[in-house]
């Protein structure tokens, strides 16, 4: 286990609290300290880019994550964001009562769901507020509709 150092520092312009992570690699310390930093305040997800720029992003802000090759990108309103964890460890750190995965590759936040289109094949398109359009793989329709009828 590596020694953690901690150190404040104040600044009076800042209109928020800022959380900066150094070290040589992120491994599973690291992105245990995140998720727990994280889960001290689940309105925010922690992340660092693929840049090592650590972010901070507000969970109502997320529309969609989504697997880009061996990155995820965190689309909100206002930026996307690359990062180099997996779907699957971002899902672990998100608030799922928020967010739903509606396919190996996507996860989308439900607040940001302005239309759910099941179609006579039986598959679902999903139209964001922000005009993106994405669909559910077959194998997560039935959690999904059950998360629309709120029995889940």
């Amino acid at each position: 286990m590596k020694q953690i150092k901690i150190r404040f520092e104040q600044d009076s312009l800042l209109p928020h609290i800022e959380v900066m992570i150094r070290s040589s690699e992120q491994d599973e310390q690291i992105t245990e300290l995140i998720r727990k930093i994280s889960d001290e305040n689940s309105d925010f997800l922690v992340i660092t880019d693929i840049n090592n720029i650590s972010n901070t992003i507000m969970m109502n802000d997320i529309f969609l994550l989504s697997v880009l090759g061996k990155y995820v990108k965190i689309k909100t309103e206002l930026e996307t964001y690359t990062v180099k964890q997996s779907l699957q460890n971002l899902e672990n750190i998100l608030d799922m009562k928020r967010f739903i995965r509606i396919s190996r590759h996507e996860i989308v936040n439900l607040s940001k769901v302005k239309h759910y289109d099941f179609t006579l094949s039986g598959t679902l398109r999903l139209q964001l507020v922000n005009g993106t359009e994405t669909w559910a793989s077959r194998r997560c329709i039935p959690l999904i509709r059950k998360r629309i009828a709120g029995k889940e």
